[in-house]
């Protein structure tokens, strides 16, 4: 979350201070080196202004949904100069390209053993699901349990496994949140978190992976979930766990594929989704038109193929970065994708400086595309420049 003091809200109307380039702390595990935009290609082709607008609307959110670290000083300054300039009045291209240009110092970000990042895709699907349990519905979703304690950055926990993020406050203090293992055979049971019902496992470990998702009931009502928090233990890719098992290349491996054999298999599906220990809570979100994308970890809606999660124990919501390579159309062929985007989300199996997850929409079809994406990319960092008064 961005929030500036009002003191800055004449900075823009007063114009912008002299700037000198100001360089992100480097990351553990990377190499970052300076570029120009003269560097960038495609970057007079993008359209700044949707990311301007992105941008501006972080200025004043509601409290994030994952804390993330501190952003840098500069940041909160910039994004209420973007909200005046958009107050001002609609920018053309130029302008909105300029504000980056000129607020902004670009940095590229290589991991420090590979020559490139990696990315993936998600999206925001949609299921089946009910407020009642039935034998149509027998699999239940719950909220955030009241003695559910999220480490956040910076906190200690003496004799604390580190590993865990979260925790449960108990008589004598914290102690280990049950796993998913444990969940699925009674752990929450009595307690009342139950928020709705979905069809099987897999829908529920598939909504768990994407982090947010539309459950359509059986009166055509949808209603929206939005992430509150999880159990605190690692994330395991089953499609990792899938390719080794079966001998399947790691680029065959799709999110249709592994839904399609944990489909196909209810007792296999039970103990492969039981070895990823991480488990996700949920809120409704009812309050949220259909056409709004899903809330990020930011607090804000996110906007297809302009939003990327990122590690936030290495990189602050808010901050714009530009992307660069080559991604599945979703219809067999391919698409060179480069352009502005924002940060605006996270995800457990989002770790590392170069790695991002990109948001590519709603629906089956964005979730088809979504699954094909894993693939190298180019990643530049837009950090806010020093300032001289």
């Amino acid at each position: 979350m961005i929030r500036a003091a009002g003191l800055v809200l004449g900075l823009w109307a007063a114009g912008v201070s002299a700037v000198t380039a100001s360089a992100p702390p480097a990351p553990a595990g990377a190499r970052i080196s300076p570029v120009t935009t003269g560097e960038i290609a495609g970057w007079t082709q993008d359209d700044h202004r949707v990311v301007l607008r992105l941008f501006a609307q972080g200025c004043e959110t509601d409290p994030p949904l994952r804390q993330g670290i501190e952003p840098p000083p500069g940041l909160p300054v910039l994004c209420t100069e973007a909200a005046a300039l958009l107050k001002a009045g609609e920018p053309d291209r130029a302008t909105a390209r300029k504000f980056f240009e000129d607020r902004f110092s670009f940095w590229r970000v290589r991991p420090a053993e590979t020559p490139s990042g990696f990315m993936t895709g998600y999206f925001e699907p949609e299921f089946e699901g009910s407020l009642t349990q039935s034998a149509a519905f027998p699999t239940p979703l719950y909220g955030r349990p009241v003695d559910l304690v999220t480490k956040m950055p910076g906190d200690d926990w003496p004799g604390f496994d580190p590993a865990l993020s979260s925790a449960r406050r108990g008589e004598r203090g914290l102690e280990p949140f049950p796993d998913r293992a444990a969940i699925d055979d009674g752990a929450l049971d009595g307690q009342g978190l139950e928020i709705l019902w979905m069809r099987d496992p897999v829908d529920r470990f598939v909504l768990q992976v994407q982090g947010s998702g539309r459950i359509r009931l059986p009166d055509g009502r949808v209603t929206r979930l939005v992430y509150a928090g999880r159990n605190g233990h690692p994330y395991t890719s089953l499609g990792r766990e899938l390719s080794r098992r079966e001998n399947i290349p790691p680029a065959e491996m799709t999110m249709d594929r592994l839904v399609a054999r944990l489909k196909a298999d209810a007792g296999f599906a039970r103990e492969l989704i039981r070895l990823n220990r991480s488990f996700v809570f949920y809120a409704r979100r009812d309050d949220l038109p259909p056409e709004a994308g899903p809330i990020g970890a930011a607090g804000l809606p996110l906007t297809p193929l302009r939003s990327i999660a990122v590690d936030r124990s290495v990189w602050p919501y808010g901050m714009p970065a530009w992307i660069a390579g080559e991604i599945p159309d979703g219809t067999g062929g391919a698409e060179v994708l480069s352009r502005l985007v924002l940060a605006q989300d996270t995800g457990s199996a989002i770790l590392g400086p170069a790695r991002i997850d990109l948001f590519v929409g709603s629906g089956p079809q964005a979730g088809h595309r979504a699954g094909l994406i894993r693939h190298p990319f180019d990643l530049i960092v837009l950090w806010p420049r020093g300032r001289e008064r």
